[in-house]
């Protein structure tokens, strides 16, 4: 399935790609953004590279795929956005990162509410949720701001890259409150 490119007032939500990778190693290579999503820090713009090629190339039939959040203004790639563990026409998870130099200006909030409106009037999903470790309290807030409800937390429910076992809270919205709050 190719993913479609999205728009909203101040973004391009568009699919991944090598080129973006330059943008990416600027906020991947901090200790900001990976650990608090569950994976290390970037080493170098090589491994950059090799990680957008994967998240490109290597799909199974539960992965859409990622998109590259961009700036309108500038056309800078600011972080990326994605719908996993997809079951069709079922449910699936969001994730999301953002470079720190643009955290608090609402971009994730944006990008978001356009990826999930995706999810329910074009794959026909029931049901999308994110889970978040309990301490990323930025990641929280946009949850809350899209209109998620925190359904309660999965004890030692994620074990991160280095071993280091984690709660996680739960997060989701069902197509009924989506029509709810979106229609």
């Amino acid at each position: 399935m190719k993913l479609p490119t999205l728009y909203t007032e101040r973004l391009i939500i568009r699919p991944l790609s090598v080129l973006d990778a330059d943008d990416m190693f600027e906020y991947a290579k901090t200790p900001y953004v990976g650990p608090m999503a569950g994976w290390p820090p970037h080493i170098s713009i090589v491994e950059t590279i090799s990680i957008i090629k994967t998240m490109i190339t290597i799909k199974s039939p539960y992965e859409l795929g990622n998109w590259a959040i961009v700036l309108k203004s500038n056309n800078k790639m600011i972080g990326t956005i994605e719908l996993y563990n997809h079951y069709y026409k079922f449910k699936a998870e969001l994730g999301y990162s953002i470079n720190p130099a643009y955290w608090s200006n609402g971009y994730a909030t944006e990008a978001a509410k356009e990826v999930i409106s995706y999810g329910f009037e074009f794959l026909d999903l029931k049901r999308i949720e994110a889970g978040t470790f309990v301490d990323n309290y930025q990641s929280q807030k946009v949850c809350e701001k899209i209109g998620f409800v925190k359904e309660g937390v999965a004890r030692n429910g994620y074990v991160r890259y280095d071993g280091k076992i984690f709660d996680k809270l739960i997060y989701g919205m069902t197509i009924d409150e989506y029509k709810e709050k979106y229609k």
